[in-house]
This record gives C-alpha cells, sequence and structure tokens, in this order.
C-alpha cells in the first residue's frame, strides 16, 4: 500500500455538511486519508465566528480556505496515535494547541506544537471522547468523537478500498475484522460517520456502521483474500 501522494497539494473537497466539512489531500493515494473540520459555536465568543476544531489533518495548499469557509481554528485533534500527520503544522500556522487524549501515550514527543490533554469530553465542543482501543499489542491508541449526530472515526472503520469488501459501504479495519469494536461503537445511531480513510457515511450511517459491525467476521477472510491479491498483483 501506498501512503505517498502523487506530487500534488490540491485536496479533494469531501464529506461537506452544514457544520463541517472534510477533505483528501492526495486523492490519487491507495490509503485515501482523510481530514476533517467541524465548526462549533460558541456563545461566549467575542468574534461572533464558529470555533473550528480540526481532526487529524493532513495539510494541502487550499486547507487553509476550506477552514476559513467555517469559522476561526480553535484547535487541532489528534485521534490515533499514529496519525500525527500535520497536525503540529496546522497547529502552528494558527497558533492553536494539538489536543491529545490524557490516556493516549508516546506521541507528545513527537509534535512540534503546543499540546492539551482532554479526557471524556473534548472541551466545549459537545463531542464525547470514545475510547475505541487502547492496545500495545499491537501497538494501537484510538480514539472516536461522537456529539450525537456526527461520529468520527479515525482508524476502526473505514470506505477505502483497504477497508471494505464488495457490497460493504463501510467496513471494519482488516487488523480489527476478528475483534471489531462493537462494545464502544454499536450502540450510537449517528447521522454521519466520518472517517480517517475514504469519504464519509451521510445516508443510513446508522445501519451502515452497525452493517459493518455485525457483519465484520463473516466478511474477514473475504477481506484478507482482496488484499494479498491485492499485494501479489493478481
Amino acid at each position: 500500500m501506498s501512503f505517498k501522494g502523487s506530487g500534488t497539494t490540491a485536496v479533494q473537497p469531501i464529506d461537506r455538511y452544514e457544520s463541517g466539512v472534510g477533505w483528501i489531500a492526495y486523492p490519487n493515494e491507495e490509503m485515501e486519508r482523510a481530514s476533517h473540520a467541524v465548526a462549533v459555536h460558541d456563545e461566549e465568543s467575542d468574534t461572533g465566528e464558529p470555533d473550528v476544531w480540526v481532526f487529524d489533518p493532513v495539510d494541502g495548499e487550499d486547507v487553509d480556505d476550506l477552514l476559513a469557509d467555517l469559522g476561526s481554528v480553535a484547535g487541532v485533534v489528534l485521534g490515533l496515535d499514529r496519525h500525527k500527520r500535520d497536525a503540529a503544522a496546522v497547529a502552528r500556522r494558527h497558533d492553536v494547541a494539538v489536543h491529545v487524549p490524557e490516556w493516549m501515550t508516546g506521541v507528545q514527543a513527537d509534535l512540534d506544537a503546543p499540546v492539551e490533554q482532554f479526557g471524556r469530553r473534548l472541551a466545549d465542543t459537545g463531542f464525547r471522547t470514545l475510547r475505541v482501543r487502547n492496545s500495545s499489542v499491537p501497538p494501537w491508541q484510538e480514539a472516536a468523537f461522537f456529539d450525537g449526530e456526527t461520529l468520527i472515526v479515525p482508524e476502526a472503520v473505514g470506505t477505502a478500498p483497504f477497508f471494505r469488501v464488495e457490497g460493504e459501504r463501510l467496513g471494519v479495519h482488516p487488523m480489527l475484522r476478528v475483534v471489531p469494536p462493537r462494545t464502544v461503537l454499536g450502540g450510537l445511531d449517528p447521522d454521519r460517520v466520518l472517517v480517517g480513510h475514504g469519504e464519509g457515511i451521510h445516508e443510513n450511517a446508522t445501519e451502515a456502521l452497525r452493517e459493518a459491525l455485525s457483519g465484520s467476521r463473516r466478511s474477514a477472510p473475504r477481506l484478507y483474500a482482496k488484499t494479498v491479491r491485492s499485494l501479489l498483483g493478481v
């Protein structure tokens, strides 16, 4: 799998809705790394502009234009320990901190920007923090975020081809297929699911999420076979 871009920095906007937008910085990338920004209205704001929270960003030349359309950047959020991506660069440019779950370890030293920790709630955004995985074998620290309407999942589920088999709109990560995060995500009823790889789900999102989790083990052999064929080029 390729994680490098094609050389262009023109981002592809995705997942537009009333309070948010996403983008894929390198559309030709196989893993389709997706980033998101969500606008939160703060009644105590001096400017009257919404606060914009940026999740697991990959930078690009048009990113600041997308963010400016929503409001003023209030913080950058790291939802997966290996999703440092360009979080520090975006935070420095907007003079804000990178926000990291208080239980997530081993990431702060690699972030060349101010870091703030948060717990069960992400500041005053309305998003509660869901601990999807906190494991040393394999190393995997992931938090999802849910505000009652929008669910943001950095890695456990995705829509990029790497995550899905034929017939699936949303798929569980190959490494979690046998142990999907049903306890954490299974009881949620989101209007939309935004993911760290691929475009989000905006229609019948709750159904797509439940089908992904319930069918994870059953479809695992097909996904593994597909992955092997891709690696072998057959």
